[in-house]
């Protein structure tokens, strides 16, 4: 009985480990640097500060991103094929916000609609070998802490 309250024990901690060495030993994961801080999708869930989620169905998003074809369109583009890409951006800031993407809504975190057309809160274009489509949505709402972009206010005078 004993030897079976140690090995219950210890499964937890091994899978931790193992889950630990992959994320270490793993390639750089897609990041952006936003002002003074950079941002990074990781596969850690525990260690993200972001949550996001995909949906298929515009009803549930809390969040609506659309992919533009043109770059002169979108809020943020993406665009690494080029001879120089810098995979180092992130490197360069020490204030990190990590983004996890999670099968299913995480505690009122934001949820993504990914579309072609309608509207948007958010304009995505995307030309990149490193960085997905869906990459690139979670990385612009993690950015802005999965709020919607605060809509323009006309100056009164």
């Amino acid at each position: 009985m004993l030897r079976f309250k140690i090995l219950a024990s210890a499964v937890p901690l091994l899978a931790a480990a193992i889950f630990a060495r992959a994320e270490v030993g793993s390639v750089s994961h897609p990041c952006i640097a936003v002002g003074d801080i950079s941002v990074e999708l990781t596969s850690l869930f525990w260690t993200a500060g972001v949550h996001v989620a995909f949906t298929d169905d515009p009803s549930r998003a809390t969040v609506r991103v659309r992919i533009t074809e043109d770059a002169n369109e979108a809020d943020f583009t993406v665009v690494d094929d080029g001879l120089g890409s810098e995979t180092d951006s992130c490197e360069a800031h020490p204030a990190n916000r990590l983004i996890t993407i999670a099968a299913q809504p995480v505690d009122g975190g934001p949820v993504i609609y990914l579309s072609n057309d309608g509207p948007a809160d958010y304009r995505i274009y995307v030309r990149s070998k490193t960085f997905s489509q869906r990459e690139a949505a979670a990385l612009i709402v993690g950015a802005h802490g999965g709020q919607r972009p605060l809509p323009l206010q006309a100056a009164s005078l």
